[in-house]
């Protein structure tokens, strides 16, 4: 079996217009814009509209990836979508995708890891394309988290917000770009510090309903720690394994999970802070949505250039957490 290199030839993002700001969510909650910055670096989050939809917001950024790769919607054979807020329970996000952008006949199918999906996604997307399978995939990274926040909760209705971002994946034979390493992993056992219940174990009742179980459910205090700690070890265990110094990573692009964790890690690894990309002030945490949102800004501010290297790095439900290196 043919080993070709797996290249990013195309970026896209797309958030919905409306932004909540802390004032706005003061409003709604007992909280305010000083208490949320210093705990979160949270300033403002995009939200969904009645019109607006996981699909809906995935399509614009697949579009516009593939514009940016400099192909058509009949070129991708593959579409992934990372969501833990589908279009619907079936048929699967990424297949609403290819209908609205023309396309019949690639294979579409989403991935659920929550805020570790697009990693997992692209992951996936990397293997398709390195064995022959596919010359061009798209992968992308879409949230409505608006759609199952629990307003009423001040704990976590100031963390979550909507968007989507796209990479498309191409076919090379240059072994010096592309992927370079990624990792997986999960722990079940901690499924209970991040969750959003309703399916076969816990059908939707009323009863559900009136208790607002509806809603995602969040133990701050156990995630905060997971999220650092894991921070830490993932961008060490990517550096390491593909032996670059810490003046070779050009840039890392972290889920957007909390500045203060972001952070501190950059501090303990020894890396400026400014290697991290950060836009959490402006979006919030959009669970698979961060990194490739992120991704696509970073590029097109020019603070990446072909040939540079990228650590990406995510944590969330299930537990999940994963890494990548990528060479623009």
């Amino acid at each position: 079996m043919s080993t070709y290199s797996a290249i990013f030839t195309g970026f896209g993002s797309h958030v919905p217009e409306h932004r909540l700001t802390n004032d706005d969510l003061s409003k709604m909650v007992d909280t305010n814009d000083q208490w949320i910055v210093q705990r979160t670096g949270i300033r403002e989050r995009r939200i969904a509209s009645e019109s607006d939809t996981t699909a809906s917001l995935a399509t614009v950024a697949g579009r516009k990836a593939i514009e940016s790769a400099g192909l058509e919607p009949s070129d991708i054979e593959l579409i992934i979508v990372a969501t833990m807020t589908p279009e619907m329970v079936f048929p699967a996000t990424a297949c609403f995708v290819g209908a609205a952008l023309g396309m019949k006949g690639p294979g579409a199918f989403d991935v659920v890891a929550a805020c570790s999906g697009f990693i997992y996604g692209a992951n996936v997307g990397v293997n398709f394309v390195k064995t022959g399978q596919c010359r061009h995939v798209l992968v992308i990274g879409s949230e409505t988290l608006s759609r199952i926040t629990d307003y009423k909760d001040r704990s976590s209705c100031i963390l979550f917000g909507d968007g989507a971002g796209a990479v498309v994946i191409s076919r090379s034979t240059d072994p010096k770009r592309g992927w370079l390493y990624g990792s997986l992993h999960a722990d079940g056992s901690g499924a209970d510090a991040i969750k959003c219940i309703p399916g076969s174990r816990h059908p939707l009742t009323i009863e559900m309903l009136t208790e607002r179980q509806q809603f995602m459910q969040i133990k701050g205090r156990e995630v905060y720690k997971f999220a650092v700690t894991k921070f830490e070890e993932l961008i060490q265990e990517a550096m390491r394994a593909c032996e670059l110094t810490n003046d070779q990573v050009k840039l890392i692009v972290p889920h957007q999970v909390n500045q203060r964790i972001i952070d501190s890690a950059m501090e303990k690894l020894g890396l400026p802070p400014e290697k991290a990309f950060v836009n959490i002030d402006r979006y919030g945490n959009t669970s698979a949505a961060s990194i490739p949102i992120a991704l696509d800004e970073a590029v097109r501010a020019g603070k990446l250039q072909q040939g540079d290297a990228v650590i990406f790095v995510a944590f969330g439900g299930g537990l999940t957490w994963a890494n990548a290196v990528v060479r623009i």
